[in-house]
């Protein structure tokens, strides 16, 4: 194929710009994707918000890793893969019409997902996480920040039988969080406040795990607040705007294990997404309500402002291409 397509890129400091450009081939092992949409994640508001690192232009279509769409062309020695076929991917130019993804990094969707918007790698995401947290029936389980990747933990975990106290500033995210089965729901809005709640929500004993999702400072001292003796606090929030500080001493008093839930081996990103696709197409996850927002491509400067300032109503927003 030859030809020009759309693709945002990063010109300046907050600054996006639509270009036509060449539409990329695939090459050896790699497929082609004809983009359907792209999830907008909080990990772009690094380059977003001008750090000393970034540089301009940035390439087109750089940023977006959420993608998903049709396969419409197969490089050589691909195998079991078919064009018309509908995958979510692991690619990170997909701010574009069009995208390439190695051949083991895509995931095809089954007819269940048909028409449903399917950002594979946020979704995966959650479910490498959940698998790391090794929450069991009984367990009383805190999670602070009720974003799209905090209501999917909060209906997983309910799932499995935990009891959940969702915490989060917002009141459309608490709604959502009881919607998806917490318990519980506290405003973070008074560090010493959320702590009395919960400890007497828990007879005094606190939580045996605790999921941090907001990737800030004071959300991270609450969660080492929260975590009862021997129990597992969880790092889940990307914490991107520089170094942070731990009560180190309260971590040594009561024997907290703490993980750090991100994942870096792209073969264990593609697994989740493949965990996300059978979870949702059985029923057992529903995260049609969390995309509250859609956007057009030339509308991903607003998209990436809504992710970053979280305007009333919003959870996960979606570039629809």
């Amino acid at each position: 194929m030859t030809g020009t397509m759309r693709a945002a890129v990063l010109t300046g400091p907050q600054r996006i710009a639509i270009e036509r450009v060449a539409v990329p081939e695939p090459a050896a092992g790699q497929v082609r994707v004809r983009l359907e949409g792209c999830g907008v994640c909080a990990s772009n508001l690094g380059p977003w918000s001008a750090p000393d690192w970034q540089t301009y232009p940035g390439a087109p279509g750089d940023m977006g890793h959420e993608g998903w769409g049709r396969i419409d062309a197969l490089g050589d020695g691909v195998t079991g893969l078919a064009i018309g076929q509908r995958v979510a991917t692991l690619a990170y130019r997909s701010y574009a019409d069009y995208d390439v993804a190695d051949a083991d990094a895509v995931v095809p969707l089954p007819p269940e997902l048909d028409g449903q918007p399917f950002p594979g790698e946020s979704i995966g995401c959650a479910m490498n996480i959940w698998r790391r947290c090794d929450i069991r029936a009984g367990q009383t389980v805190a999670i602070i920040g009720i974003g799209f990747l905090g209501a999917i933990l909060c209906r997983l975990a309910t799932d499995a039988g935990a009891r959940v106290i969702a915490i989060s500033r917002r009141p459309f995210s608490l709604d959502i969080a009881r919607r998806y089965g917490a318990a519980e729901t506290i405003a973070m809005d008074d560090h010493q406040a959320i702590i009395d709640r919960v400890k007497a929500l828990t007879d005094g004993g606190f939580c045996d795990r605790v999921i941090e999702a907001v990737g800030k400072q004071w959300p991270l001292d609450l969660a080492g607040e929260l975590t009862a003796e021997r129990g597992r606090l969880i790092i889940a929030g990307y914490h991107q705007d520089g170094p942070r500080q731990v009560n180190l001493w309260l971590w040594n008093w009561r024997g907290i294990d703490v993980v750090n839930a991100h994942e870096r081996d792209p073969k264990i990103y593609v697994q989740g997404i493949r965990d996300a696709v059978a979870a949702v197409a059985s029923g057992r996850l529903d995260p049609s309500l969390l995309y509250t927002h859609r956007f057009p491509l030339d509308q991903l400067g607003d998209a990436l402002d809504a992710v970053r300032d979280r305007p009333d109503g919003f959870l996960k927003g979606v570039v629809t291409l």
